[in-house]
C-alpha cells in the first residue's frame, strides 16, 4: 500500500470528474487500498475521494470511515444520491481546503438514498441520514468536480480566497 498526496485548492484537479469504474479488479482494489492507507494516515479526515488525491486519471471511488477507532470502512465506487429529503445546513471542512482554517456552513439533504458498487464490484443500496448524509454528498460532488466551496455564495466565496491570500503570506 502506498500513500497519496491529497490535492490542495486551488489545483485545477480538484474540478476533474472521477471516471466510472466498469470492472472492479486487482488494479482498482489496489487503488482503493491506497485510498484507505491516505485516509487512515490523515488526521481528522473523515472521507476521500479518488479526484481529491493525486491519480492521474481518477476514478469515481470514494472511502469513508469516520467511526472513532477507525475500523468501520466503506468504500463506494460509481456512488450516486437516488433520493434527498429534508435539509441540513451545517458547517464542513475540506482534506483539500486548508482543513485547519477553512470551514463553512453549507446546505445539503438531511437524508439521501446512494446506490453504488462496494469493493467486491457488488451493487449496493442504502438511505443515510445527519452527519453521514452529509459526507456522502460532499465525496459525491468530489467525483463530480465540486468543492464545498462551490455551494456557497460568491461573497463567502471571495471572504475565504482572501482568507487563503493570508495564511499563504504566513
Amino acid at each position: 500500500m502506498a500513500r497519496i498526496r491529497i490535492l490542495q485548492y486551488p489545483d485545477p484537479r480538484l474540478k476533474t470528474l472521477g471516471k466510472k469504474v466498469d470492472l472492479v479488479d486487482e488494479k482498482v482494489k489496489q487503488i482503493i487500498a491506497d485510498m484507505f492507507e491516505t485516509h487512515y494516515n490523515t488526521d481528522n479526515c473523515a472521507a476521500l475521494a479518488a479526484t481529491q488525491l493525486d491519480f492521474q486519471d481518477p476514478l469515481a471511488i470514494t472511502v469513508i470511515d469516520f467511526s472513532q477507532h477507525k475500523n468501520e470502512p466503506l468504500c463506494l465506487i460509481n456512488p450516486e444520491i437516488i433520493d434527498r429529503q429534508g435539509e441540513q445546513f451545517e458547517a464542513e471542512g475540506c482534506m483539500s481546503v486548508y482543513p485547519d482554517h477553512i470551514h463553512e456552513r453549507v446546505k445539503r439533504a438531511e437524508r439521501v438514498v446512494v446506490k453504488a458498487l462496494n469493493e467486491k464490484g457488488e451493487t449496493i443500496e442504502f438511505s443515510a441520514e445527519g452527519y453521514m448524509a452529509k459526507c456522502l454528498q460532499h465525496e459525491i460532488d468530489h467525483l463530480n468536480g465540486l468543492l464545498f466551496l462551490d455551494r456557497l455564495s460568491l461573497l463567502k466565496r471571495e471572504l475565504i480566497r482572501e482568507k487563503i491570500r493570508k495564511l499563504l503570506k504566513r
